[in-house]
């Protein structure tokens, strides 16, 4: 079965056991390693030829492809204190910096964007200028190097991002958390829905609970596809982005995700959809 997920730490950790054919039952993988943009472009694809079965794409995608896939509620990122940041090289704290600036995001399909937009729809006069798309780990040395005036970034970013002298304009899952009081849904995981997404959802509630029960084995491979990612890092961003929902979303987590779309619908910010889809 084809699956696609990134190569960051809290991937490579949930999917280690069923990767490494330590799960019994489940299917054998084969496994494509990519960048969150390119799988939500791949889920808006689902004919074509190179399009895996299950993959990890953005919550903020999942109206646009829910007809053709489930989600499942084990495997995904979707937690407290895990949000997006916004970063500035110039230190400054004040959202009217960024009217009418260059902005970079990792994908205009990420829940790091939904929310940056409903955050400056709220804080930005007049609202930014130009969005540019580009890889969440070339983001923050553009801003550090003035070819963009601000940056959104998601991932090892929130622990890296002062070794590039950026400073913190934001933190969009603080203000998304005091502004609901519900957890940040940003990955999730979905399979074709002529699957069987019972099935799959256990498969992948087991590995992640394989690797609580194993931390020591996931390691080598987690640091193999880390990026060069300093392995304290790497253990900051499992403990934080696998968590208790990376296992089942349970009532909060699907509250948090119901939330976060019916309040984009409401915005015109992604297509309108029945929220009845979001559970299998």
């Amino acid at each position: 079965m084809k699956i696609a997920f990134s190569p960051c730490p809290n991937d490579t950790f949930i999917f280690h056991a069923w990767v490494h054919g330590l799960i019994p039952g489940a299917p054998e993988l084969d496994v494509r390693y990519a960048d969150i943009d390119i799988t939500n472009g791949l889920a808006a694809n689902p004919d074509g030829p190179d399009t895996p079965e299950v993959m990890k794409i953005s919550y903020a995608a999942l109206p646009y492809v829910l007809n053709d896939y489930a989600l499942l509620p084990a495997g995904g990122a979707l937690g407290r204190g895990c949000g997006p940041l916004v970063l500035t090289a110039n230190g400054t704290t004040d959202p009217a910096y960024l009217s009418g600036r260059r902005v970079a995001v990792p994908s205009e399909r990420s829940t790091a964007y939904l929310l940056f937009r409903l955050w400056a729809a709220q804080n930005v006069p007049g609202g930014v200028g130009e969005i540019v798309v580009m890889p969440f780990d070339q983001i923050m040395p553009a801003v550090r190097d003035g070819k963009i005036d601000a940056g959104l970034v998601i991932h090892e970013a929130r622990f890296t991002y002062q070794n590039y002298d950026l400073k913190l304009m934001t933190d969009l899952g603080n203000w998304w958390e005091s502004d609901t009081g519900l957890p940040i849904p940003l990955g999730a995981i979905i399979a074709r829905r002529n699957l069987d997404a019972h099935a799959l959802a256990g498969w992948a509630r087991a590995s992640v609970e394989y690797a609580w029960a194993h931390p020591d084995e996931s390691k080598t491979y987690v640091m193999e596809h880390a990026q060069e990612m300093d392995p304290d890092v790497t253990a900051q961003h499992i403990g934080l982005y696998v968590n208790e929902f990376s296992a089942d979303l349970g009532d909060d987590g699907y509250g948090a995700i119901t939330a976060l779309l019916g309040r984009a619908m409401k915005e015109g910010l992604v297509p309108e959809f029945d929220l009845d889809l979001l559970r299998i």
